[in-house]
């Protein structure tokens, strides 16, 4: 049972790490068509991917609720409401998948935290008495972002959604690390270093995109389950838990912080006494494979309907970027 959950864990590994590769590559893509504009066409020209839309999650809630009023899919940035719908649906689900299969941001967290417990020999927890205010920081951001975009009527909503700002918001946050300021390079130092020695420190007290997602993921079916007829109380699951969940204690895992990892899956040692589970008993469980290859292929087929559809490309007129570019040549830094 261990080797077979040790390839399950390989799998998750292989998915992130095809995830990170096709977000670099839409990075590459993407640096490469802002910069023909930047350079007033001295570069060669390179289509804008589409996909560079999944970082603008505040524009997506909008064009959602948008949406949700009058029926009408805003065209200006398509491809990040159709990624943003599939991560809530998904969260609803199967849990908050994105977090721990799929955010670039999330593995490279994951990743420096094994870092620091090779290196270390640990990672350290906060106290309770610290760690659950600072928890409380990603609840507010979430918070402070939904009231502003639930304030906003269906007019307000298309007049930023067809804003001059927001037609080149995925162009101004790639400015944004360009020119990155050395109080926000500091910062991100901080965040990293913070990382390598409290594990998945951004995820856990500063996002409110895995804010979001853990409340919807609490409505899920799918839920880590524990046998305790089988459970022998040995704690390896709590231990190995990046959220820090007392999973040995539990029958059903409801907390927000359960990324679906199946962490705790790997390292039990003994049968059928954890597992994903539509039930409050481990009768209809789901196989950490198959909740991979159920992940992709949602993803898969909701981006290529999108992509049949026509509801994936910006209609974002090239002379926006030219206007853009030539304000940059007229103006340098």
């Amino acid at each position: 049972m261990k080797n077979w959950f040790n390839k399950d864990q390989h799998i998750r590994l292989l998915v992130q790490s095809g995830f990170l590769l096709l977000i670099l590559w839409i990075g590459f893509q993407f640096y490469g068509f802002v910069r023909f504009y930047q350079t007033g066409g001295q570069t060669p020209f390179i289509h804008r991917p589409p996909g560079v839309e999944g970082f603008l999650p505040i524009s997506s809630l909008m064009g959602i609720k948008y949406f949700l009023l009058t029926g009408s899919l805003n065209r200006v940035h398509p491809a990040g409401i159709v990624l943003m719908t599939v991560f809530i649906l998904f969260a609803i689900l199967m849990k908050k998948g994105f977090c721990g299969w799929i955010c670039p941001v999330g593995f490279l967290s994951e990743y420096l935290g094994k870092l620091g417990k090779k290196v270390v020999g640990k990672n350290f927890i906060l106290p309770k008495w610290l760690d659950y205010p600072l928890r409380s920081l990603k609840y507010l951001l979430l918070i402070f972002f939904l009231w502003v975009i639930v304030a906003m009527s269906s007019v307000e909503l298309q007049s930023f959604l067809n804003g001059n700002y927001n037609k080149i918001a995925d162009v101004e946050m790639l400015m944004f690390f360009w020119h990155i300021s050395m109080i926000s390079l500091i910062v991100i130092f901080a965040l990293v270093i913070l990382s390598v020695f409290i594990r998945n420190f951004w995820c856990r007290y500063l996002c409110p995109y895995g804010a979001f997602l853990g409340f919807l993921s609490m409505f899920s079916p799918l839920k880590v389950t524990r046998n305790p007829d089988t459970c022998t109380s040995c704690q390896r699951c709590t231990k190995a838990c990046p959220a820090h969940i007392q999973i040995h204690e539990k029958l059903r895992i409801k907390s927000d912080e359960c990324m679906a990892c199946g962490e705790c899956l790997a390292i039990c040692p003994e049968e059928n006494t954890l597992g994903f589970s539509l039930t409050k008993q481990l009768k209809r469980t789901v196989p950490v494979r198959l909740y991979a290859g159920i992940l992709v292929a949602v993803f898969v087929i909701v981006t290529s309907l999108a992509m049949a559809t026509g509801y994936w490309k910006s209609n974002v007129k090239p002379e926006v970027y030219k206007d853009w570019g030539r304000h940059i040549l007229e103006n340098p830094k």
